[in-house]
């Protein structure tokens, strides 16, 4: 019953994400660094603020310290990146954060990173996978030992710490806090109900701006919204920026990996732009060198950008562990995805919302320009690229009909353009010649088939997706 995607194993709550569930992958997990010869040092557990984040570190720790496994609990709701900075400066080899990202409130799950605070790449989850089978069948006879939580914690094979400053500290080391400081900049500041207003405002706030704070309270049902940055959910925060003439509009998802952003018109920064925003400002402006590294669901705007410069364009699966590995591979200076998430060479091994945060705004106090005079800048140099995104529930029989004709039988609709190859790296891709590209994929974190196009006017990437809609028999 636990499945590791492209984001971690999540599951619904009281379906299939339980105790029992939660226990069997503690143990899992303890047979696996046993087996690694790694116990003796440990490991590193972190959570979010949704339903049973709390509980669930519990229920894990009393498995892992009656297997004789030193858990840090880090004792309060926590960012993503946080877990991952900490596994990777402290040399674990291996944490766990729990938490389901952007999903619904009714989900919740589990995140593993491997040793350099990576994300468990294909390898580590199917690994995982194969020591959850063993205690499934070992259950049949012999039930699962835990230890008191109290008992481990007297026993100190549970450590409760809280490593947030050391955290906040490296991000402000890599930061130009001194510009922003002197640019006395107003940002809006959006947590969606999640962990980053603790991290993100304490920085801002260190940086002398202005932070006007929404949303922040603590709310497992995330005030009814999903908690996702994008154009649908962040109506509030463009308000308040408007309303309060902010310089920025700063979002960050239910773990702060991702982020959102809302420039000073009011306008939605899709978080393709802001791979290239970051980008442009990187090697123009801070003298940086380097490629850049994209999923195949991710605007070609970074070619575009990379190629001015001398510089790549690499194209990964969906799933940051595949964007990290080709950073570290290629020595690229940043990584992203069209859903929001990026890191820069030098910083963690993954995903980190704060960080990125940051980095936006001090582009802003470097630039001394606007955010919408930089894209405006960056449009006039590089031309315009519009991005239709769509998605689409189905049945498992659907699914299987869709996998077979796309993926099996590698059928496509009569397409006008001519196309210049097609790639199933991550789902179908058809690359167009000159013209853009559209990708069929069926989702690693939710049960959704997504379909993702790129053209350079915005009908005729309407128009695409609508010919792959009326092909699959979807709408």
């Amino acid at each position: 019953m636990i499945k590791f995607g492209t984001g971690g194993w999540r599951a619904i709550i009281g379906d299939e994400f339980t105790k029992e569930n939660i226990q069997i992958l503690a143990k899992a997990m303890s047979k696996k660094m046993k087996s690694e010869g790694v116990e003796e040092q440990g490991m590193v557990i972190g959570y979010d603020r949704r339903f049973l984040s709390k509980e669930t570190i519990y229920w894990s720790c009393e498995v892992f310290a009656a297997e004789g496994i030193k858990t840090w609990f880090i004792n309060r709701s926590v960012p993503t990146p946080l877990v991952m900075f900490y596994v990777m400066k402290h040399g674990f080899p291996y944490g766990m954060m729990v938490t389901a990202s952007h999903n619904p409130a009714i989900y919740n799950g589990v995140k593993v990173f491997t040793e350099g605070g990576r994300d468990a790449d294909e390898i580590q989850t199917q690994d995982i996978e194969n020591y959850i089978r063993e205690v499934e069948e070992e259950r049949k006879t012999t039930p699962i030992v835990t230890m008191e939580y109290q008992k481990a914690l007297d026993a100190e094979l549970v450590v409760e710490f809280n490593p947030l400053n050391e955290y906040l500290d490296n991000i402000i080391e890599h930061i130009d806090m001194k510009k922003i400081r002197d640019a006395g900049l107003h940002v809006a500041l959006d947590p969606m109900y999640g962990v980053s207003q603790t991290s993100l405002k304490t920085i801002l706030l260190t940086a002398r701006c202005d932070v006007g704070l929404i949303n922040e309270r603590h709310d497992t049902l995330f005030g009814g919204r999903l908690p996702a940055p994008n154009n649908n959910t962040l109506r509030a925060l463009q308000t308040y920026v408007l309303d309060y003439r902010c310089d920025i509009g700063l979002a960050t998802d239910g773990d702060a990996d991702r982020i959102g952003v809302i420039d000073n018109t009011g306008r939605f920064l899709h978080p393709n732009d802001i791979l290239v925003v970051l980008y442009y400002y990187l090697i123009k402006y801070k003298g940086w060198k380097g490629p850049v590294v994209r999923n195949v669901a991710t605007t070609h705007m970074l070619d575009r950008v990379a190629e001015s410069f001398g510089e790549t364009c690499y194209e990964v699966p969906v799933g940051f562990k595949y964007i990290s590995a080709k950073m570290k591979q290629t020595g690229a200076i940043l990584g992203g995805e069209s859903s929001g998430g990026l890191t820069v060479r030098g910083h963690i091994n993954g995903k980190d919302g704060v960080y990125a945060a940051m980095l936006l705004v001090e582009m802003l106090a470097v630039t001394g320009m606007k955010l919408s005079q930089i894209w405006e800048h960056i449009v006039s140099e590089y031309g315009e690229i519009h991005m239709e995104e769509r998605e689409y529930k189905f049945t498992e029989e659907k699914k299987q009909e869709i996998y077979h004709n796309v993926m099996e039988e590698k059928l496509l609709p009569k397409l006008d353009l001519a196309i210049e190859k097609v790639s199933y790296l991550d789902g179908c891709k058809v690359y167009f010649e000159n013209s853009g590209w559209i990708i069929v994929r069926f989702s690693g974190t939710e049960p959704l088939l997504r379909i993702f196009c790129e053209m350079p006017e915005e009908k005729a990437a309407a128009t695409l997706c609508e010919q792959f809609e009326d092909f699959l028999n979807i709408s």
